[in-house]
């Protein structure tokens, strides 16, 4: 098991035609495959959030999905910054 000291965090927000086009679920399974802790949920604004911890450079594996995401969606903008990491997480999932 990979220790907090090895986990970056992330949280990011996702702008375009990312709501009912199956961008949270591409996002759950991506991360599923990655073995990411974290979650991902729909805003009011019509954007989409995600947190996102585990190994920098699977993270950066993320994040270039999450520029890209399912074939239905329109990405306009990804807008990542770091956080801290949340010992309290567990899998990744879909938030309300």
């Amino acid at each position: 098991m990979v220790g907090m000291d090895d986990q970056k965090a992330i949280a990011a927000k996702i702008t375009g035609r990312v709501q009912g086009v199956g961008y949270r679920y591409a996002v759950l399974r991506v991360a599923g495959e990655y073995g990411l802790e974290g979650w991902v949920r729909n805003t009011p604004d019509g954007s989409v959030e995600v947190w996102a911890q585990g190994n920098a450079a699977v993270l950066a594996e993320l994040v270039a999905f999450l520029r890209e995401g399912p074939r239905s969606a329109r990405v306009h903008s990804v807008d990542v910054r770091s956080v801290e990491s949340d010992a309290t997480l567990e899998g990744f999932r879909v938030r309300s």
